[in-house]
């Protein structure tokens, strides 16, 4: 597919930017962390060269332009209406949730994930003196579903719920039903559901994302960090309409001074709001593209390795269990043997154990080059296997 307007195929020497993805590590294509490989919206570049121009980087308030380019931009993508005052600033969505567990919940208190999940949860759950409880999903026939009857259970022994929607590592978007039978759990159990929506805009084409309905007991953290790929900037915000918990957060995010706006910030997210919606739609289709090609590869050059079926984000599921070998193992042996890093199953929970999570986020020169590392890793393991 040839972008009629956006530049998604050149490929951007990154190294020597100090970018974590391609600098921390010396792999020759690092498929792992998620930020993209693509251009950045050049409206998003507009507006920072803009501001660069002013010849002062000193402290930045959060102007209002920012609070409205979210209302108006979840208001005319998903319908959901949000007031000004029920928002607040935040450096992060995991910031954010970190100062969440400090201010609503007790030490040793466990906290409730859907596992395999974004591992960061897990660091920031125990890093904080609170235990993870795993909710941990069902996967029959290649899908994932929520077990309902432990999650009933397991909602009675914690003041806490985070929520990943869309679903990081599987990319699976909740049902308005699922989202329906979470809340009304977590109100009989009395549970603050915290809701994780970074990836949310980041679906396939003429799929539709189902927000998490505000709630008394309901804080959304919402950031474009993800969609117009500006991670590096470290801005959020958090929502929710009840006004005594938005207090609770708003004072430790100032005690854990993860309130504040970075010189740039403000004007990339109104920029990517207000002006980059059309960029963010040529890229959907981008994303859905690599999606199909992988699927493809796989059918046809690895069917030992099985594509997890998903709806959002660029992250892919890999079900790597017929190849026998642990993720961990497997992921270091590709990182020694075809310099290609995907992350390990086993780093999102101990049922993600027989899976890696791929990075597709990038042109599609660098995803055939990452394809074709993959195969080699896997048959260069196989003939070590058989050896």
């Amino acid at each position: 597919m040839k972008n009629t307007e956006y530049d998604f195929e050149s490929v951007i020497d990154r190294n020597g930017t100090n970018c974590l993805k391609w600098d921390l590590f010396d792999d020759d294509v690092p498929m792992w962390v998620a930020d993209m490989d693509f251009k950045v919206a050049p409206q998003i570049q507009n507006a920072i060269q803009k501001r660069a121009e002013h010849p002062i980087y000193g402290y930045t308030i959060v102007p209002d332009e920012l609070f409205e380019a979210y209302i108006n931009w979840w208001d005319s993508n998903y319908g959901l209406e949000m007031s000004r005052e029920d928002m607040a600033y935040s450096t992060g969505v995991m910031p954010s949730i970190s100062s969440m567990i400090r201010c609503l919940t007790d030490e040793n208190d466990e906290i409730l994930i859907q596992s395999p999940v974004y591992h960061v949860f897990y660091y920031v759950i125990e890093d904080n003196n609170r235990k993870v409880l795993e909710n941990e999903l069902i996967y029959e026939d290649g899908k994932y579903r929520i077990d309902f009857d432990d999650l009933d259970e397991k909602l009675s022994r914690v003041k806490m719920m985070i929520l990943c929607n869309p679903h990081n590592p599987i990319g699976k978007i909740w049902s308005r039903d699922d989202l329906s039978r979470i809340s009304e759990l977590c109100r009989k159990h009395d549970v603050i559901l915290i809701a994780d929506e970074i990836h949310c805009d980041l679906t396939d084409p003429g799929v539709k994302y189902n927000p998490f309905d505000a709630g008394d007991n309901v804080i959304r953290c919402l950031s474009p960090s993800k969609s117009f790929n500006i991670a590096g900037f470290q801005s959020s915000v958090v929502h929710t309409t009840n006004n005594e918990l938005l207090e609770k957060v708003k004072t430790q995010m100032h005690i854990d001074s993860s309130d504040s706006c970075n010189v740039f910030a403000a004007s990339a997210v109104i920029a990517a709001y207000n002006e980059s919606g059309e960029w963010l739609d040529e890229l959907k289709g981008v994303l859905y593209k690599n999606k199909q090609t992988v699927k493809e590869f796989l059918a046809e050059e690895l069917p030992v390795i099985k594509l997890v079926e998903c709806d959002a984000t660029y992250l892919l599921w890999l079900d790597c269990s017929a190849i026998g070998f642990k993720s961990k193992i497997l992921s270091e042996f590709l990182r020694s043997n075809q310099g290609l890093f995907l992350s390990a199953g086993i780093d999102f929970g101990e049922c993600g154990d027989n899976f890696l999570r791929m990075n597709i986020a990038c042109p599609e020169e660098l995803l055939i080059d990452g394809l074709r590392r993959l195969k080699g890793g896997i048959i260069s393991l196989n003939n070590i296997k058989q050896f």
